[in-house]
């Protein structure tokens, strides 16, 4: 933590000098001393102190400046640090203001100059100043700050950006925290339209920042090192991430290119509880922390938030083409880009898609669901562990599904939401419309069993329905099934044939697809196990693969 300040303002420059001389002296082992020789030089200070989140602890204040007394300088400065302990200089004339000012401003203690010897006239009412600041002082969240809207979408993507990336933040509602109407005018930002604002531990700040500012802000790596790597792999969850483990280890020079987040849609889950070896369960942002501090360690680059938009082909080579512009060639590539979740198709989703309807779990919105009424659609397991989790901080959880969970969800959930007293299962239940202008505020519920819609009062829709593969910008280049998973192995097989194209004297690999030395792993391929370990699995088995068709290349 930063040091505490004590800041001492006085119009005379010897004055000035000498009393920071005299301060630094006492205190510069264990407090930061700032000195300013106006009220307005020190209040711009101040403003710069409190985007840094730095504390003062103590003013020292001459009262006869121009322009500014002492006392109307410390009028405005303890609105900005009202915690702050606040002493007067003043001449022997001054006396009768100081003793004013200690029942109108609240000023702790007046001191006379000249203050020699300081150790009998100066620094035994400080330390006791400081003793009482000490006493009541909190240490303030060192690192990034959002200052923001719960209803904007955009503070919704920052929060969950930051997230997902394990980078921890502190979140600050402009609606309900009166510290972030404060530091939202110190940044000289005008108007609530232009929230969020990010504000970071050196004091700058970025408005509406996308995610890739924000990443090239705190240092993530979105950029590649070399322009070739032996495997190159696309999509960050957990078959991405096993891939980069083993290819980087068996001595692969090995990049991973993740457009949001490493963890994939694994890596938001509250808690996975039948993952091999982990008897008590853990969450899936755990799980994603540990496998990407395992691939880094064994010298895997990891590029996010980046994007592969193209790929074109020049062999041996593969070469991709990523947003900001630049491309990556390597020998083999893994596509695990797993899938993403359904939007569901009714009026009013569109305009309220971060504003109290998200898809997925989100859990930076739980906090703020406190006592709430919080509705989950859908009836696999990621929507059971999502309902487990907020189910600690709603008032009550309401579960929409089409069938019985017993057709979609592990027992081992069913069972956990049957014996929480606060969830409750709609089997049967679909939503026909969501409400809001600025928020959502009704859901319209249709019981499929008994045609009876219902309108009800809600502020947050959690979505866990389908899967769809993120497979777009291949564009025809690998066989893909009507839906867009990628088809590999067995599957590519028709009549004892292999795909259109394919020009090598053996089929393909188990994990291949349609093009020599591209494959496929995870969620994306065609009729595979939607399991966390099964794509671990395929991650591992791919690399396999792909060492036998580099020994061809």
């Amino acid at each position: 933590m930063a040091k505490p300040v004590i800041f001492t303002v006085d119009d005379d420059p010897d004055v000035l000098q000498a009393v920071a001389r005299d301060l630094r002296h006492q205190y510069g082992d264990r407090f930061r001393v700032i000195r300013a020789d106006s009220g307005q030089s020190a209040l711009d200070a101040l403003q710069q102190l409190k985007l840094r989140n730095e504390w003062v602890a103590l003013f020292l204040v001459d009262q006869r400046m121009p322009q500014m007394s002492g006392v109307e300088f410390l009028e405005q400065a303890l609105t900005l640090y009202p915690g702050a302990k606040r002493a007067l200089l003043t001449a022997y004339a001054d006396t009768d203001a100081a003793i004013r000012a200690i029942n109108t401003t609240r000023i702790d203690y007046y001191l006379l100059k000249p203050w020699d010897p300081p150790e009998e006239r100066l620094y035994p009412v400080l330390d006791d100043l400081l003793d009482d600041w000490f006493a009541s002082f909190r240490p303030p969240f060192e690192g990034i700050r959002v200052i923001g809207n719960r209803w904007s979408p955009f503070s919704h993507q920052v929060k969950d950006f930051l997230a997902r990336n394990q980078i921890p933040y502190q979140w600050l509602d402009i609606e309900l925290d009166p510290e972030a109407a404060q530091l939202v005018e110190c940044a000289g930002i005008e108007g609530r339209q232009q929230l969020p604002l990010v504000l970071f531990p050196d004091g700058s700040c970025l408005v509406q920042p996308s995610n890739l500012a924000i990443a090239e802000k705190i240092g993530l790596q979105t950029q590649a090192d070399r322009p070739f790597y032996d495997l190159a792999i696309i999509g960050g969850g957990p078959a991405g991430l096993a891939a980069a483990v083993y290819g980087a280890s068996e001595g692969l020079t090995t990049v991973m290119i993740e457009r949001e987040a490493p963890g994939g849609q694994a890596g938001s889950s509250s808690r996975i509880e039948n993952y091999l070896g982990f008897p008590v369960g853990l969450s899936g942002a755990d799980l994603a922390r540990r496998a990407v501090t395992q691939a880094r360690r064994f010298g895997v680059e990891i590029l996010t938030p980046q994007a592969v938009i193209g790929m074109r082909m020049a062999d041996p080579y593969r070469i991709l083409q990523l947003a900001d512009g630049n491309e990556i060639s390597c020998h083999a590539l893994l596509v695990a880009t797993g899938v993403s979740y359904r939007k569901l198709d009714v009026p009013g989703m569109d305009k309220l898609n971060g504003a109290g309807v998200y898809y997925g779990a989100a859990m930076t919105e739980a906090i703020a669901c406190q006592g709430e009424t919080v509705y989950v659609v859908g009836g696999a397991n990621s929507a059971g562990q999502a309902a487990m989790h907020f189910s600690k901080y709603a008032h009550e959880v309401v579960m929409l599904v089409r069938s019985p969970l017993t057709k979609s969800m592990s027992q081992y959930l069913i069972e956990q939401i049957a014996a929480t007293e606060n969830i409750k299962v709609c089997t049967g239940c679909v939503v026909e419309e969501v409400k809001g202008e600025t928020n959502l505020n009704a859901i319209v519920i249709r019981n499929t069993i008994t045609g009876a819609v219902e309108t009800v009062n809600a502020t947050s829709l959690f979505i866990f329905i389908g899967a769809m593969p993120q497979t777009d910008w291949l564009n025809g280049r690998v066989e893909r099934d009507e839906r867009g998973f990628i088809l590999t192995g067995p599957d590519l097989i028709r009549e004892n044939k292999p795909p259109k194209g394919w020009n090598l004297d053996r089929p393909p690999f188990l994990l291949e697809t349609s093009v020599p030395g591209i494959f496929a792993a995870g969620d994306v391929r065609y009729n595979s196990i939607k399991r966390v370990a099964s794509g671990v699995g395929e991650g591992a088995i791919a690399v396999q693969f792909i060492h036998r068709y580099l020994s061809q290349v």
